[in-house]
């Protein structure tokens, strides 16, 4: 550049143009296959293409960058040439939809319907869908006679859409549903149409596929009870989203929303509360200048340089017009890297989230502080063998209290059954009705004694009975409550309780207090139980587990490890034995970790330690761990890193018995040769709470539905639908399914 003139102003001569030019070429390169182009979100904030000054993606790294920050990008990579992406919103008219009650309209198509003749003749009951083989929700195409099941409702119930494919396919337009078929009438729908129809000629068009109208009879709920029956339905989603009051919208330092990017309301509604917690604030907020400048090159890939502007964009972010919200896109595809279910787009249960989440926090914050122990507590558990009365203390590392739903405490226990009675006897008017079930009796079911009637007792060395009993041996800052909705039912399948529960705004654990072992109590001596032996599947001492129930049991979405274990542990007596060990084994830390058999010092498959990745050693050793912690994780996964870290902090308990500090020194390592805490790092303190957060699901399982999470906000409950922030009027509180409550200052 050189200044040229009177007046002083720099000018460019044209051969400073080309080597302008040259330099800013050089550093731009085309996309390879696998490649990501990050063109929709910042990588250290969420600015996008419709934020103030939009984007600029790196011509080189393809990272986008807002204006704040592309500055900063250049300054530190020396990159010139970026791509200025700016998108401008279009105002958008608000409709409001309404539903009507109307007669039903004659089709444009059953006049000249035709009908083929392929010789398809229709059975008058037993109808299954020809794809899928459902037996519900059955409809019947006019024109070639295809038997094909209905839509899929909003909460994952009715058919599978073939139906509906099938008209997508072939055009054909009318279908009538199987079941309503009656002398007087049929539900008949037209897909072309979009709507329900009459079909003037319905009993000629079924006579030509051999069914014969005056015969029928009715076998499964028409349309409009349907239509009665899902709206008392929707009276869940109704109330949770406050849907009957006109809420008012609120912005402003944490007010703003999160879009959902696809059946993430889940992630959304947890981190919403989450980040309302002082210690994730202290972590991912107070600091987040420093944060992002010590980010790596790849801002995407580092877990804490993207909590921090999710964090940070959430507190103190002041949207204002018609609630945009953020998208956490970069933020989801990180923590859900690997996941088998977190890493897809489909609705996720957010009790495993949170807990998914918190083991992140835990993985990345070994040294430093760690916002997750705000939720972290100890609890003991005491067994006592009732022929010897001899005791056993234990003590786990938890972060959710799990509370049973006692269906059989409902206070409107005759409402209940008057319900059932009269939908038994068909009755399409029959209301739905709600359990309502006390807190105090979801408490009493947590505290009592549970009875084990299969426990090995090394006092008397023989199974016996025992009793055992849980308790707090320390309190949280913040303590989590999962209602436990979710169950499965006799047939296996999984299922949710429509219950209400008076959740308290105030709560008082301190009776729950654990008191250790008792004055005179004498313990249990620690003397391992006999292998299970079975003679006619033992293989030189070895159980051979029956695969075809493990396959079952997998099938079944439980962990393979943990399978394993259940048909072991139940000597191979089949599905149900097995089934009835994973339920009352699921709470273990040690669920999913490999079975170690008797005599084998690992899980089956492990490897020796010379022929062990030194580069995964490298990794878990980087996590705060010792040499000597990795070396036994990975031994006892077969050497596969993400299952060793996942079993090193289900095993914390045995990995302190090793003697090595929270650094991963040995005590005689670390500073002045203390020696390592016992346990865990806990805090402790009253157990008294107030609840100031609570997410809940609406619909029939935690694989469909939708969250939404209510905050309190001084004083005033605020609720998170997603990108929508508004002021709730009537806060939910009795339809929770986690409940977040923090300690009270005494």
């Amino acid at each position: 550049m050189q200044r040229h003139g009177p007046s002083d102003k720099p000018t460019l001569v044209m051969a400073d143009v080309g080597e302008v030019l040259m330099s800013v070429l050089s550093t731009i390169r085309v996309p390879k296959p696998g490649d990501r182009v990050h063109k929709d979100e910042c990588a250290l904030s969420f600015s996008s293409p419709e934020s103030e000054g939009g984007l600029y993606v790196c011509m080189n790294s393809f990272l986008g960058f807002g204006g704040q920050y592309v500055d900063r990008h250049h300054a530190r990579s020396g990159q010139r040439a970026y791509l200025h992406i700016t998108r401008t919103r279009k105002a958008k008219v608000d409709c409001l939809f309404y539903f009507l009650i109307y007669v039903r309209q004659e089709s444009r198509h059953a006049a000249d319907l035709k009908q083929l003749d392929n010789g398809v003749k229709i059975p008058p009951s037993g109808w299954r869908c020809e794809v899928c083989d459902l037996q519900e929700n059955i409809w019947m195409n006019l024109t070639d006679g295809k038997v094909l099941c209905g839509r899929r409702y909003f909460d994952g119930s009715g058919g599978n859409n073939h139906a509906l494919l099938h008209f997508q396919e072939t055009g054909y337009p009318l279908a009538v549903k199987l079941g309503t078929i009656t002398p007087d009438g049929a539900d008949v729908y037209s897909y072309d149409e979009d709507d329900m129809v009459l079909d003037a000629k319905l009993p000629e068009h079924l006579s030509h596929f051999g069914i014969d109208m005056m015969t029928m009879e009715k076998t499964e709920r028409t349309m409009t009870e349907l239509e009665i029956a899902v709206n008392q339905r929707v009276g869940e989603w109704e109330v949770i989203q406050e849907s009957g009051t006109t809420l008012r919208p609120m912005f402003g330092p944490g007010l703003t929303g999160m879009k959902n990017l696809g059946n993430s309301c889940y992630l959304n509604s947890v981190m919403q509360v989450l980040f309302t917690v002082p210690d994730f604030q202290s972590k991912y907020v107070s600091n987040i200048d420093k944060i992002i400048d010590d980010a790596p090159s790849d801002p995407t890939q580092d877990f804490k340089t993207q909590s921090s502007p999710l964090s940070n964009q959430t507190v103190h972010a002041c949207l204002q017009g018609d609630q945009i919200g953020i998208a956490p896109q970069m933020f989801k595809a990180l923590v859900g890297r690997g996941h088998p279910e977190f890493s897809t787009n489909r609705q996720q249960d957010a009790q495993e989230f949170l807990l998914h989440f918190i083991n992140m926090v835990e993985r990345n914050c070994r040294s430093g502080s760690n916002p997750s122990e705000a939720f972290r507590f100890l609890v003991e558990e005491r067994i006592v063998c009732q022929q010897s009365q001899k005791a056993k203390y234990t003590q786990r590392v938890d972060y959710i209290v799990q509370l049973p739903v006692p269906m059989d405490q409902a206070t409107n226990t005759e409402e209940l059954q008057e319900a059932e009675r009269r939908r038994e006897e068909g009755d399409s008017s029959a209301p739905t009705v709600r359990a309502q079930i006390p807190f105090t009796a979801c408490m009493a079911a947590l505290s009592e004694p549970e009875i084990l009637t299969d426990f090995w007792s090394s006092a008397v060395q023989t199974k016996t009975t025992a009793t055992k009993t849980t308790r707090f041996a320390s309190f949280p800052d913040h303590l989590v409550i999962q209602i436990k909705k979710f169950t499965f039912g006799l047939d296996w399948v999984p299922k949710k309780l429509d219950v209400s529960i008076d959740v308290p705004d105030t709560l008082d654990l301190s009776a729950l207090r654990a008191t250790g072992q008792q004055p005179g109590e004498e313990l249990l001596p620690e003397v391992a139980p006999p292998p299970l032996m079975t003679p006619d599947v033992e293989v030189k001492g070895i159980l051979v587990l029956d695969d075809s129930t493990v396959s079952q049991l997998c099938e079944m979405g439980f962990p393979l490890e943990a399978c394993r274990k259940a048909v072991y542990y139940t000597g191979n007596t089949g599905i149900d034995a097995a089934m009835n060990w994973i339920m009352s084994h699921m709470d273990d830390p040690d669920f999913s970790a490999p079975l170690v058999l008797p005599g084998c010092s690992s899980g089956a498959g492990t490897t020796p330690t010379e022929s062990l990745s030194e580069e995964h050693l490298a990794t878990i050793v980087s996590m705060g761990f010792s040499r000597d912690q990795a070396t036994k994780a990975l031994r006892a996964t077969s050497n596969v890193l993400d299952r060793a870290v996942d079993w090193i902090f289900s095993h914390l308990d045995d990995l302190e018995s090793m003697d090595v500090s929270e650094g991963g020194r040995s005590a005689a390592e670390s500073e002045g040769g203390r020696d390592p805490p016992p346990g865990p790092r806990v805090r402790d303190g009253p157990g008294k709470y107030e609840l100031f957060a609570f997410i809940s699901h609406m619909g029939t399982s935690t694989m469909c539905g939708h969250y939404v999470s209510h905050i309190k906000k001084d004083q005033q409950w605020v609720i998170f639908n997603d990108q929508k922030v508004c002021a709730s009027e009537k806060p939910p509180k009795d339809l929770g399914y986690l409940y977040f409550y923090r300690r009270v200052a005494e």
